[in-house]
């Protein structure tokens, strides 16, 4: 018998429309020899298109930012009874903080590059301070500014002078009241993804080269020349290696199950194994044809429609997993 499959997208971040178009993707590819499926809009507003999730089988949340990638939806499903697509409540909370990421980042012995957190209503450090702290000695070398929670780079700047900072500060509190500032990593970016509950894999790392300052919004969604893309990525078989391992590490220490892609920095100035810096985590990435999660997959031999199945497999894996764990208590 056919799953019945609710697609839901939209929802009230600011990544609404990039989930539009994740959504119908899914829609469009999903096996429909195995799966029903059905597309569950939340308008921006928060109103849902139809009252509840109970009527089916499994739900597949194509949702990017808060109030969909943090845990909110994630919990929403648990207390629903539903196995759902994608990491639980804790993994996508913590995926999605920034600040608290890095901070089990570094507990956890992970390369991290140097970062500061802002809250809203703490005193705001002048940009000489900043740079004391992320530049290293290097006055010239920028830094960038960002909300905690947020993803497809919203509201995020790249500051080189006291001019920009607070318009930078004021761009990223619009998003969120707590902004974290990162220092600026020269090097080549890598973006790796994994599938997989208790015994994840990694996939083959693809490489990303914008062609605008940095990988900006516009670079990803609205500027087709915004970037080039590498997949696989032009590496040697030791750095693949270690940079799948660390993924995976990554991926265990933030309890992350389903899939997520894990993106990195390859420093052009240190040389193995010092030159991996992990910049941070997505948990529900960007899931069209043409997105680097699923393409980076399609490259290691799982095409887009295969890749649909094993991910709602793996919910309902873990689903039932943690069913009989309730119920032999």
């Amino acid at each position: 018998m056919k799953k019945k499959v609710g697609i839901l997208y939209g929802g009230k971040s600011a990544e609404h429309e990039i989930s539009i178009l994740s959504a119908q993707n899914v829609f469009d590819a999903i096996d429909k020899s195995k799966f029903v499926p059905v597309m569950i809009k939340i308008e921006k507003s928060g109103q849902w298109q139809m009252d509840a999730v109970n009527q089916f089988d499994v739900i597949f949340p194509i949702l990017h930012g808060p109030f969909g990638e943090d845990g909110t939806i994630q919990g929403y499903l648990k207390l629903a009874d539903k196995p759902f697509v994608g990491p639980d409540v804790l993994g996508s909370a913590v995926g999605m903080d920034k600040d608290v990421m890095k901070r089990l980042f570094r507990d956890a012995g992970i390369p991290i590059g140097k970062f500061l957190t802002l809250r809203s209503h703490e005193k705001v450090p002048s940009f000489s301070e900043v740079k004391a702290v992320l530049a290293c000695g290097a006055t010239a070398a920028p830094v960038f500014i960002k909300p905690a929670n947020m993803g497809s780079s919203v509201g995020i700047s790249k500051v080189s002078g006291e001019s920009e900072y607070l318009a930078a500060l004021k761009e990223a509190f619009q998003y969120d009241t707590k902004i974290v500032m990162e220092e600026f990593i020269p090097g080549r970016e890598i973006e790796c993804a994994v599938l997989g509950n208790e015994e994840p894999v990694a996939s083959v790392p693809g490489e990303i080269t914008p062609s605008h300052d940095f990988y900006s919004y516009d670079a990803k969604y609205i500027d087709n020349k915004g970037a080039s893309l590498q997949i696989p990525a032009k590496l040697d078989e030791e750095t693949t290696k270690r940079i799948q391992e660390l993924a995976i590490k990554v991926y265990k220490t933030l309890c992350c199950e389903g899939l997520s892609r894990v993106d990195f920095f390859l420093k052009t100035d240190s040389s193995a194994p010092d030159n991996i810096i992990v910049n941070e985590i997505n948990t529900m990435p960007g899931f069209t044809k043409i997105s680097m999660y699923p393409k980076m997959w399609e490259a290691a031999g799982v095409n887009y429609t295969d890749l649909i199945t094993r991910l709602i497999d793996l919910s309902v894996s873990r689903f039932e997993r943690d069913k009989q764990l309730r119920t032999s208590r």
